[in-house]
């Protein structure tokens, strides 16, 4: 009886084809930008047949290593922070959407993050960074009676905080976080002063980054998150 680590397994043509596409990539044979080869050129260089191209070019762009273009090439995609988190917005909208255990995990992970992201803020923020953040509350403040336009600046704002770490992976969760929470994002935004009070919240925020004091903006984020916490919840 043969052991099992020694059995053979017959692969997928397309898988195979995925791992040399992929080695191309990561080796540096292809580099971002650059257009993938036709899917002929392809066929008579692995002599395989269209349908494990095209299955193994879909599995790429799935995983953000290539972009797919009707009626153009497909291209090598450069990979970043931001894009590897926007390969899994689907997945982790329908985990939402299906749990509201996980709603309210996702909010306790947002709470705990943007504690650490505002004490790094209010340790490193330069006077451009607070000027960068500044302007983005008074777009906020501009977008009252447009809620579309006022929780873009809001998660706008939030996000700059994490980018001042000059870590683009914080950058990166916190714009993903923000980005899944929006669709539960309720009317009750609408309600009479809670654009004052967001604004206001916001404000104090930047005054402590400003002045360099960490513990004082941790205080005022948690504050802040505490209290919008329940502007996000299932609609149903």
């Amino acid at each position: 009886m043969a052991n099992v680590s020694e059995t053979i397994v017959r692969r997928k043509l397309s898988h195979e084809v995925f791992d040399r596409l992929k080695a191309m990539i990561t080796g540096g044979e292809l580099a971002p930008g650059d257009a993938m080869p036709s899917e002929r050129d392809l066929m008579d260089r692995f002599g395989v047949g269209r349908p494990a191209i095209r299955e193994a070019m879909q599995a790429l762009a799935n995983i953000g290593l290539i972009t797919i273009t009707h009626g153009e090439r497909a291209r090598v995609q450069r990979l970043t922070a931001k894009s590897i988190f926007q390969q899994v917005d689907l997945t982790a909208n329908i985990l939402l959407s299906a749990s509201p255990d996980s709603l309210e995990h996702l909010k306790q992970a947002r709470r705990f993050f943007e504690r650490g992201m505002v004490r790094e803020a209010a340790l490193r923020a330069s006077p451009e960074d607070v000027a960068r953040l500044q302007e983005t509350l008074d777009q906020q403040a501009r977008s009252v009676g447009d809620p579309d336009a006022f929780i873009s600046n809001d998660m706008r704002f939030h996000t700059q905080i994490a980018a001042i770490s000059g870590n683009p992976i914080f950058e990166a969760v916190s714009e993903a976080m923000l980005g899944w929470l929006r669709q539960y994002h309720t009317e009750m935004l609408l309600w009479t002063g809670r654009e004052a009070l967001t604004l206001t919240e916001h404000a104090l925020i930047l005054r402590c980054i400003g002045e360099h004091q960490p513990e004082e903006a941790e205080a005022a984020m948690v504050k802040h998150l505490d209290r919008s916490s329940v502007l996000y919840a299932h609609s149903g």
